[in-house]
């Protein structure tokens, strides 16, 4: 009775190791090809991050530039302090516009 049982099972087996020699031998490549997706960007993914940084540095800019408007107004009626703080924002603006993205 044995002998009937095993002999499907021996039927199955050359599909079944060929499945695992296929997965072993493809398993390498797929190691490669994913690390190198991983290590590598896309033009696409570049241009969306510099996107992404210049409306950053464009929100920084804009924040600047109300707070220098408010200190230039302050400064105008006569707030000292506000001078010196019209003077910072101004150079910080600069700064900001010659940094690289």
């Amino acid at each position: 009775m044995r002998p009937i049982i095993i002999l499907p099972l021996f039927a199955l087996l050359p599909g079944c190791v060929a499945s695992v020699v296929g997965d072993v031998v493809t398993a390498p490549i797929k190691v490669v090809s994913k690390t190198a997706d991983v290590m590598t960007t896309s033009q696409s993914e570049a241009d969306e991050k510099r996107g992404r940084e210049m409306r950053k540095q464009e929100e920084r800019l804009g924040k600047l530039a109300r707070k220098r408007d408010e200190a230039r107004e302050d400064c105008a009626d006569g707030d000292r302090e506000a001078c010196i703080q019209y003077e910072a924002l101004e150079a910080e603006i600069a700064a900001e516009k010659e940094r690289d993205i």
